[in-house]
């Protein structure tokens, strides 16, 4: 059977419980279709980008899916009748992923990379100007000094 990645943010003003349940509604029409929900992550009450049917902030649900093609298209059907689902998303993937997504992960484990060992070009643009430079600038000299008297009208 394929596999599935499905988000959902639903509105801000439910409860944890039930967005729970939204979940296992979902789930269990996966799990009618013939699928099974391989795992499912809430990643919680997250600040929207813009405004979305008057809210701004919605909680977000992955589930990876291992199931046919007419269960996901019937889950999605009840989505878009459900008026506590804001948005969805979902999307054929060649593979699941193993242990916690991108969200889950902490940020250092996520990075993969030292913050002060990383230099990005900018660093390296100061680094040539450095070595432009042999010795302290020079202080630019003043502007020149203007006619002190002011000029007669004729």
């Amino acid at each position: 059977m394929p596999y599935y990645e499905n988000v959902f943010i639903a509105r801000q003003d439910i409860s944890g419980q039930q967005v729970d349940g939204l979940l296992e509604s979902f789930g269990e029409i996966i799990n009618q279709g013939g699928g099974k929900v391989a795992k499912h992550e809430y990643w919680g009450l997250k600040n929207l980008s813009y405004r979305i049917k008057k809210n701004r902030k919605g909680h977000y649900v992955l589930m990876n899916l291992d199931a046919p093609a007419d269960a996901v298209l019937e889950m999605e059907r009840n989505m878009r009748l459900s008026e506590d689902v804001i948005r969805f998303m979902t999307v054929r993937v060649d593979a699941l992923e193993e242990g916690p997504s991108a969200m889950m992960q902490s940020r250092s484990s996520r990075d993969g990379r030292d913050r002060r060992g990383d230099r990005g070009p900018r660093d390296r643009r100061d680094d040539r100007r450095d070595d432009r430079r042999d010795g302290p600038r020079e202080p630019r000299p003043a502007p020149a000094a203007r006619d002190a008297a002011p000029k007669e009208a004729s």
